[in-house]
């Protein structure tokens, strides 16, 4: 079996839709309620990175300070019983009362919605937002949940087998990218 990767997003591609998206986020934010009723919270591991680039540019934006807090969704995924091996447990840190608030949920890929799911169901153990709203940076299809992103810099098409890597500078030590992984 042959392996290929194809490059979806370099750098700049990631840059800017961070970019384009904080601006949009904002947008709508402030179109349901005042900014510091916002948050964001990045899913881990990668969506932890993005989050801190949107709260950056959506802070410039808005100037005040967002909030934001980490989420780790292990121990709510409907899989842990058939993974075999425990995988490992990461921070998760929301240091603020999440009640009536707007929280934005971010995570690198969408795939078939089991981790938003996830993620709505471990959040819900902090408190009762207002408005849950998710980002995605690449959003690959084959949905199993009826759950999507609110914001999605990228949509691609995918086969079942084939494999999306987000590469982010401050995780991966290489320069951003998001690579297609397919077998034939």
């Amino acid at each position: 079996m042959v392996m290929t990767e194809r490059i979806l997003l370099n750098t700049d591609d990631v840059q800017k839709i961070v970019l384009d998206y904080s601006q949009k986020i904002y947008t709508d934010v402030m179109g349901i309620k005042a900014v510091d009723t916002f948050a964001i919270v990045g899913l881990q591991t990668r969506g932890v990175e993005l989050a801190k680039r949107l709260q950056r540019r959506i802070e410039e934006l808005s100037g005040s300070v967002i909030k934001s807090g980490i989420l780790d969704i292990t121990f709510h995924r409907d899989d842990l019983a058939t993974r075999g091996v425990l995988p490992s447990i990461k921070e998760t840190r929301i240091e603020f009362d999440i009640s009536n608030m707007i929280i934005l949920l971010v995570d690198d890929v969408i795939y078939s919605g089991r981790t938003a799911k996830a993620a709505l169901e471990t959040l819900m153990t902090f408190g009762r937002p207002s408005h849950i709203k998710l980002f995605s940076l690449i959003d690959r299809g084959n949905r199993e949940l009826p759950v999507q992103p609110d914001y999605c810099g990228y949509r691609v098409d995918t086969k079942p087998g084939d494999t999306i890597k987000v590469l982010l500078k401050e995780i991966d030590g290489v320069d951003d990218s998001v690579l297609l992984v397919t077998s034939e």
